[in-house]
């Protein structure tokens, strides 16, 4: 199996998988299937086709490698149990489907891979579970631990309490961030197409993109945007997601959910984007690239070129607007007078409180508000230039 490093209190880094014949050697792997890739013509789970990825899945296992599920298709499942000919619409329903279907998606997931001897440990996640310091470091333990047993994780986001997500989301990013968070050494992106194409598949002159070593040369590339009946995801949320987990270190693969073996062994399909180079592993790489700032701090001129060009701490008085609204901990955007997003860190206070300390200097807000008010409002420590 591919090597990998770790660093700091055990944490894993990548092996920076750079040539796809080298897939076969990924010591662990993160696998996401999307809800089309497990679903019959009508739109409802197919059993059949858990068990087909299940199978392959298996043989990694025997073989050494860890593997992670990433699994859409708890409201797919749902639809045939509940009478629905579709996905639905409104978000209450989408939640009642959902509390349906992850029951029903995680029995055919351990009963498919039961059938080879192995153990399956359903984990639930929102994107605030990964992206929260606390939280994101119990999800890992969590995932380490069900590894370290030789069971096999199943995640999927929580659709019935993420209402944002729901509506927003899609399990392409959660893989990305679930790959981050444990430093896989690839990240098997499955869905109904076999790969990313220079024009739609279905168009005469569309080739095949066998390698994408800078995503920013894809611009010219017409990438479709719009899921499945049954799904969230579509082509640019895959795009993106392999990206995030490319710079992050972990090497991606987009094919179709037919060529998994294949795809697997480090054979010539799908579209393949190398692992890069140079990034290590850390919490501010977490933080530039695996999150989205829950609301923005805007900043007058002085306190934008102080975070910008000197690295310094952000102070209260340098804030001149809060948007959003968030708790302590969380992380918010960092941007100039123009709006342009400079930096993102991790807010030291809620929106609430930031609202009452902004443009007020340390001694003014040790005065009116207490000692800890004193303390900058984003710790240099905890942010990132973008």
């Amino acid at each position: 199996m591919a090597g990998s490093t770790t660093a700091g209190a055990g944490l894993r880094q990548p092996s920076r998988i750079t040539a796809r014949e080298s897939l076969a050697s990924a010591a662990r792997v993160v696998v996401k299937i999307g809800s089309s890739s497990l679903t019959d013509e009508r739109g409802r789970l197919d059993q059949s086709r858990v068990a087909g990825i299940a199978e392959t899945a298996a043989q990694l296992v025997a073989g050494g490698t860890e593997v992670v599920i990433v699994s859409s298709g708890a409201i797919a499942a749902a639809l045939g149990p509940l009478g629905l000919s579709e996905r639905p619409s409104s978000v209450p329903l989408q939640q009642a489907a959902a509390s349906v279907g992850q029951a029903l998606l995680a029995t055919s997931w351990s009963s498919a891979f039961g059938a080879h001897g192995r153990t399956t440990g359903q984990v639930l996640l929102t994107e605030s579970d990964v992206i929260r310091p606390q939280t994101y470091r119990n999800v890992r333990s969590a995932l380490e631990s069900l590894l370290d047993l030789s069971a096999i994780p199943v995640v999927n986001e929580n659709d019935t309490t993420a209402t944002h997500e729901i509506r927003f989301g899609d399990n392409d990013r959660l893989a990305a961030l679930v790959a981050q968070l444990l430093g896989a050494d690839a990240l098997f992106l499955l869905t109904d197409v076999d790969a990313l194409y220079t024009a739609p598949p279905t168009e005469p002159d569309a080739e095949r993109i066998g390698v994408v070593e800078d995503a920013a040369r894809l611009s010219d590339v017409s990438i479709g945007s719009v899921g499945s009946k049954v799904g969230t995801g579509g082509m640019v949320t895959k795009l993106s997601a392999a990206q995030l987990a490319s710079t992050t270190g972990t090497a991606a693969l987009m094919t179709s959910a037919g060529q998994f073996a294949a795809a697997a062994a480090g054979h010539d399909v799908g579209t393949f984007f190398p692992g890069h180079h140079g990034r290590r592993r850390s919490r501010l790489v977490w933080l530039r690239f695996a999150t989205r700032g829950a609301g923005t701090l805007t900043l007058d001129a002085g306190a934008a070129e102080a975070v910008r060009s000197r690295r310094r701490s952000l102070l209260a008085v340098g804030i001149t607007a809060v948007a959003g609204t968030f708790p302590d901990g969380a992380p918010v955007d960092i941007a100039d007078p123009d709006g342009a997003v400079i930096a993102r860190g991790l807010t030291s206070f809620s929106s609430e409180e930031l609202r009452a300390m902004t443009g007020r200097g340390s001694d003014e807000l040790r005065e009116a508000l207490g000692e800890r008010f004193r303390r900058p409002a984003v710790h240099r420590d905890q942010l990132v230039v973008l």
